[in-house]
């Protein structure tokens, strides 16, 4: 899964806990600037199929740390 609009303080481990709500999270992680280490405000969530499914519907548009977040 895609997620983005994410705020710059979000780590993996804020995604990780978000989406683990809805099932199992393979992975997650939120991509930073290579040079500043500053998250880059989108990132990447592993999970099986139905769970991922589930999590767009639940939390595409939905408030995240102050931000409406993007799930696809």
């Amino acid at each position: 899964l895609f997620v983005g609009n994410l705020p710059w303080s979000a780590r993996s481990e804020d995604l990780r806990q978000l989406f683990g709500r809805i099932g199992e999270v393979k992975s997650a992680r939120v991509v930073s600037d290579r040079e500043t280490a500053r998250s880059r405000g989108f990132g990447f969530v592993e999970m099986n199929a139905v769970d991922a499914e589930t999590a767009v519907v639940e939390l595409d548009g939905s408030d995240f740390m102050g931000r409406s977040i993007r799930v696809s």
